[in-house]
């Protein structure tokens, strides 16, 4: 088991560098947890214990409103990090995490991330550089929520699914989409009911067409021109 965590610590881009006999030790120090579909892993405003690191499966990480719609910040999927913040700032966690399918983390102390940080300076601009990313595509989340309508934020979802993980046909870039109306809802910021009709006119205009739990993209530059992305 210790054999399998030091391989997947080694493809995060925080530890991907570190000498193989640091990586044996830091594997054994984390912590597996396996959760279903849903699962919280931690609360917003929660205190910070350590920062995780996605073996299997996927998370998502959100904001949930007055009303009780959550706000997806951001999907992340194996093999990576997530809650590198609070490990760097000493504050808390600044979002609720809960697995988007079943999924297994490795837990990290605080102390024992940050301690290595001081011995290995490398995993310090590594965690700069990851940062940062995160901080541009919180922006582009931003300019999407308040600058573009529902259904040009469906077309970006559907435009970078087919582009990671479409497959080419003749009718098109096909993909499974694992997405209901209500957490399409919560990535685009807005509700079920709006989701359901801004797909209809997508399907309408010949943008998408949906084939049971399949989504065939046509010409994937049209769409990406409708999302406003190039």
């Amino acid at each position: 088991m210790t054999a399998d965590k030091t391989a997947i610590l080694g493809q995060t881009e925080l530890f991907r560098d570190l000498e193989a006999d640091v990586l044996r030790a830091l594997a054994a120090r984390a912590v597996e947890k396996r959760l279903a579909r849903n699962e919280i892993v931690f609360l917003e405003g929660e205190e910070a214990k350590g920062l995780f690191v996605i073996a299997e499966g996927a998370v998502r990480a959100f904001r949930t409103a007055a009303d009780g719609r959550e706000q997806i910040i951001h999907v992340e999927r194996a093999v990576t990090t997530i809650a590198e913040v609070p490990v760097f700032d000493d504050g808390k966690y600044p979002s609720t995490v809960a697995a988007e399918e079943p999924t297994v983390l490795y837990f990290l102390n605080k102390k024992e991330v940050r301690n290595l940080c001081l011995k290995h300076p490398q995993i310090a601009l590594a965690a700069t550089m990851l940062l940062a990313k995160r901080l541009r595509g919180c922006a582009e989340l931003v300019e999407i929520l308040s600058l573009r309508e529902v259904g040009q934020r469906l077309a970006h979802i559907f435009f970078e699914e087919a582009s990671k993980n479409g497959k080419q046909t003749a009718d098109g870039i096909r993909f499974k989409q694992k997405l209901t109306h209500n957490q399409l809802a919560a990535r685009v910021g807005t509700v079920r009911e709006v989701v359901t009709r801004a797909l209809y006119r997508l399907q309408n205009q010949r943008l998408i067409i949906v084939d049971g739990k399949e989504i065939i993209v046509p010409n994937l530059e049209t769409l990406a021109g409708y999302a406003d992305l190039e």
